[in-house]
């Protein structure tokens, strides 16, 4: 029971469901993440790490970015399947349509210029 407890206290939050809501759609850097919620990016990576530690996202290094994504073949059964649930949660929440048009136009390399 813990560790189911610990996976719905990591969606347990606005902002957090808003990033998994915005990786359904592609996989995203941070600084994509934090320019679509308006946050900072010590905030954005925050929330980032509790998702990661219940296995709900992984991250992969891309050259100067790292990429994050959802989780789909995750070993635990439950965060897949709530993963199958949350993409079907809030299709007319309209924080989560205007996040869904921001994904689509944001671009790393506009945002992460090194």
């Amino acid at each position: 029971m813990r560790e189911l407890l610990r996976i719905l206290k990591a969606l347990s939050d606005t902002q957090r469901i808003r990033i998994v809501k915005m990786l359904e759609i592609r996989p995203l850097c941070v600084c994509e993440i934090t320019d679509v919620l308006g946050l900072a990016q010590s905030t954005v990576s925050k929330h980032l790490t509790i998702l990661r530690d219940v296995d709900l996202l992984l991250d992969e290094k891309d050259g100067k970015w790292v990429n994050y994504s959802l989780n789909l073949n995750a070993r635990d059964r439950r965060v897949a399947t709530l993963l199958e649930l949350v993409n079907e949660w809030l299709p007319d929440d309209e924080t989560l349509r205007r996040d869904a048009a921001k994904v689509r136009k944001v671009s790393r390399e506009v945002l992460c210029r090194v």
